[in-house]
């Protein structure tokens, strides 16, 4: 095994440290500032672990002063008057760089989408909630004094559990229908199961295509819209099938929130909590002042969640796009939530819910590594309460369950079970196979009646 290094990017090594789909109009984010992303901000606090075959065997991720600095902790976010202009977080990836577009009305600036598209030719891939409410409206910010456009639209089921190579071939079967050539761009304009069936389309038609994201959910603006994961589920894993593709740019209008119903807010809510425990503690403590503010959808904390969200998430893919280490961070509770979804049944609890379960095992495992203080796993537990999440899994998963849908969790690497876990005071964790087993286990029948 090679020796760690205290570098970023040693010869061999890492370790990471850091319809109704209503309510409030929520208004613009002008006050907030454009934050370019790129390597030189963040920590040189990182090492990989590998072995002798070049493997990653650990990735550890402390916080440090030298990181990108967290918008200042606020009891709440100001905003002014109602300006378009919108905030743009940059995904740095060198000649496949892209923006992020932060804004209310932002469907409303034809031209912020226009840009984006190079070709004559775009296929908007939507499902049946979304299509009657922005649907109309994203054609009309495509075509806008701009008639060479020629505009289709292919509308899915809605749900995870049409995240499938059956619903996949409906995109497929639009889009040679209608003879689209390699210079159409796709636009995927729904939440993460749109926006993933799109995206693995993008880069599947033709060999690889255009395409542009547009999340209405909070789960998809806060995460799955920015980074470059596409793909489909299989009865055995989630997200088993599917590429690392990056989008031409990103537009969220946070105006699409007023139609989310509010199990699916609150399911979102999840992957912000943990950009906060993973490598954001500032962010951690802002959420622990203002989760009442969230959940009444309140614009200005929005924006500022939203915001700091995309900047942790564009921080961490323009560093390790595809996830080598560092990036794998982002899945704190998503080993235990993929095993609670794929048991259960897809769709039956929404991925949030599930990431807020798996969480919390997560924790527990990491207190009982005793890598972590009591003080750690109780804020966890009331933040996700406070959330309205699930901090428990179903009654019906078993250990055993869980076990064999962990087995083939796209984190295993030789037959080794890599988790991330936290370690050291917040905003610390690890991405490692290198823990006690004993320790897995305890969490498993802890949480699990058989």
């Amino acid at each position: 095994m090679a020796a760690a290094s205290p570098s970023f990017c040693p010869n061999r090594t890492i370790s990471l440290s850091t319809a109704s789909h209503n309510h409030n109009q929520l208004t613009s984010l002008h006050s907030l500032r454009r934050f370019p992303v790129s390597s030189s901000s963040i920590s040189s606090r990182c090492r990989l672990l590998f072995d002798s075959n070049n493997r990653i065997l650990t990735a550890t991720v402390k916080a440090s002063a030298a990181a990108t600095p967290a918008a200042p902790v606020m009891d709440q976010p100001t905003s002014s008057s109602s300006s378009a202009v919108p905030t743009t977080v940059d995904v740095d990836l060198g000649d496949r760089s892209y923006p992020i577009y932060i804004g209310s009305g932002l469907l409303n600036q034809p031209e912020l989408l226009q840009r984006h598209v190079h070709g004559k030719q775009v296929l908007v891939v939507t499902n049946s909630t979304v299509a009657p409410l922005y649907l109309d409206k994203t054609i009309w910010a495509l075509t806008d004094k701009n008639p060479n456009i020629k505009v289709e639209s292919v509308i899915l089921p809605d749900g995870e559990q049409f995240k499938n190579m059956e619903t996949l071939m409906k995109v497929f079967d639009k889009a040679i229908e209608s003879r689209l050539d390699r210079r159409c761009t796709f636009v995927a304009l729904g939440g993460g199961v749109i926006g993933d069936m799109c995206g693995y389309a993008a880069a599947s038609y033709l060999r690889g295509v255009n395409f542009i994201q547009i999340p209405t959910t909070v789960m998809a603006q806060v995460d799955s819209s920015v980074g470059g994961k596409t793909g489909i589920n299989h009865p055995l894993g989630k997200n088993m099938i599917g590429a690392f593709y990056q989008p031409q740019c990103v537009l969220i209008d946070t105006d699409t929130l007023n139609t989310l119903p509010d199990r699916e807010l609150a399911s979102g809510l999840a992957e912000v909590i943990k950009y906060g425990l993973i490598r954001d503690a500032q962010f951690f403590e802002w959420q622990e002042k203002n989760m009442h503010a969230l959940l009444a959808r309140d614009p200005n904390a929005f924006a500022y969640a939203i915001k700091r969200s995309c900047e942790n998430k564009a921080e961490v893919v323009s560093l390790d796009e595809k996830e080598s280490g560092l990036r794998a961070t982002l899945n704190l509770g998503h080993t235990f939530g993929h095993a609670i979804e794929t048991s259960s049944g897809y769709g039956h609890w929404f991925h949030g819910e599930a990431v807020a379960a798996g969480t919390v095992m997560a924790v527990d495992m990491s207190y009982r590594l005793g890598w972590i203080d009591d003080s750690l796993v109780k804020r966890v537990d009331m933040i996700l309460q406070q959330a309205k999440l699930p901090t428990t899994p179903p009654e019906a998963m078993t250990v055993e369950m869980f076990k064999s849908v962990m087995a083939v969790d796209k984190k295993v690497a030789d037959g080794l079970l890599r988790l991330i876990l936290l370690k050291g005071p917040l905003g610390n964790c690890v991405f490692t196979g290198d823990y006690d087993r004993k320790a897995l286990d305890d969490t498993l029948h802890a949480f699990c009646k058989s």
